[in-house]
């Protein structure tokens, strides 16, 4: 089958409508077999990191000023936390990689996981051993148990108001995804972004329809204050969303509405959560210490650092900003040239940025290394994203479907 044939059923279904990057092909044709000892062994790393996170927010949630002395958020920032702790998780991808030492995860995004359509999309097309095939059940039926829990009131049929940044394009193969899940089980959905937000008489409209639930998918950190991470950079827009964080807050208190992710996220979506993971070790319970040390590269608050250390260790380290999002703000140093490792230490703002132990994952027959992107919904292992990319994974990376067989 070409490339061309092989688009033509991603593009089928209605959710995938660019099979195509800068000219490139976005997938592989041929998906990944993985044994189902691998795909527990992912699964069970991932379960357990996530188990981590849940306990370093209770220890934040006890502690509040770590806040401030150690991550170092802003008032908006931790407005949110204080309005959301210590609820986090919903729905997450863990980025695991395997290495001789065994997985070893990279970040957990718990804010805005994005590939959900990519890997039930090709998932579906692989056939027999697709491991996304609950998924989107499993996801439905999170948000309607946080719903219930969390509402004055919960209606059967929820209205889902879809929060998500409208002027980009790249996640609205995930927004369809997520649109038909929800109808597909009675519930009503409006699209729009935070700036169609409005409160009344305690209740969240979004565009003049009374919503539920706010699925929301725009990033915590762009409902904040924002400051660019490098010295030689600027933010145009830096000023909190006032106005839509009071009218979600409100309905929030109320207990009129529900937020899928929960605001708390923005901590544990921040990577000083890593840092911390190490630096207090001590403080986490025992079974917690064994899965960092096995799992969690090390990694430390740049301005914990040494200057000289990173510059003569160049390609033991891995500079990673606060928020940055993978292949962005991520500098690894042993595939940079001095020069550039050098420019990026000294432009690189200590109190957003961490270092981190950088692991050689394996790669494939063709030299690409593989991301596992592990989705926890609830906590629980419920579906698999795969990834192929020489370097850092970033948008040029090519998705893979996934079966499980034995042999």
């Amino acid at each position: 089958m070409s490339y061309d044939d092989f688009a033509r059923r991603v593009r089928e279904g209605g959710i995938l409508t660019d099979p195509w990057i800068d000219g490139e092909p976005r997938f592989r044709e041929t998906p990944l077999a993985l044994s189902p000892d691998t795909l527990r062994s992912l699964y069970g790393t991932a379960e357990d990191v996530c188990a981590v996170y849940n306990e370093l927010t209770l220890l934040v949630a006890d502690e509040p000023a770590l806040l401030d002395d150690f991550f170092a958020l802003g008032p908006t920032q931790k407005t949110m936390w204080h309005a959301s702790q210590p609820a986090w998780h919903g729905v997450a991808r863990a980025d695991v990689f395997l290495t001789d030492e065994g997985p070893c995860i990279a970040e957990l995004n718990c804010d805005t996981p994005t590939g959900e359509a990519e890997a039930v999309v090709l998932g579906a097309l692989a056939g027999e051993g697709n491991p996304n095939a609950q998924l989107g059940e499993r996801f439905v039926a999170m948000l309607e148990a946080m719903a219930r829990a969390e509402l004055a009131s919960c209606p059967p049929q929820l209205t889902v108001g879809l929060v998500y940044p409208t002027e980009l394009t790249e996640d609205l193969s995930l927004v369809r995804l997520y649109r038909r899940w929800l109808e597909d089980r009675g519930h009503a959905v409006v699209l729009g972004s935070p700036y169609n937000l409005r409160a009344a008489d305690g209740r969240l409209s979004l565009f003049g329809t009374t919503i539920d639930v706010v699925l929301r998918h725009y990033k915590t950190d762009w409902w904040c204050e924002r400051e660019a991470v490098w010295t030689d950079d600027r933010v145009v827009d830096a000023a909190p969303l006032t106005e839509p964080l009071a009218a979600l807050f409100e309905a929030l208190f109320a207990g009129t509405v529900c937020v899928v992710n929960p605001l708390g996220s923005v901590l544990p979506q921040n990577k000083r959560s890593m840092a911390l993971m190490w630096e207090h070790l001590h403080r986490f319970s025992p079974r917690a210490q064994s899965i960092i040390e096995a799992h969690v590269p090390y990694t430390a608050r740049l301005e914990t650092l040494h200057h000289e250390q990173l510059l003569a260790q160049k390609d033991a380290w891995v500079l990673k900003s606060d928020y940055g999002a993978e292949g962005d703000e991520v500098v690894v140093g042993r595939w940079v040239t001095d020069a550039v490792w050098k420019h990026a230490l000294a432009c690189a703002k200590p109190r957003q940025f961490v270092g981190q132990r950088f692991f050689e994952a394996h790669a494939d027959e063709q030299g690409e290394i593989l991301n596992y992107g592990v989705y926890l919904v609830g906590g629980e292992a419920s579906g698999l994203y795969a990834r192929a990319q020489k370097g850092v994974t970033d948008t040029r990376a090519k998705s893979v479907g996934v079966v499980v067989r034995e042999g």
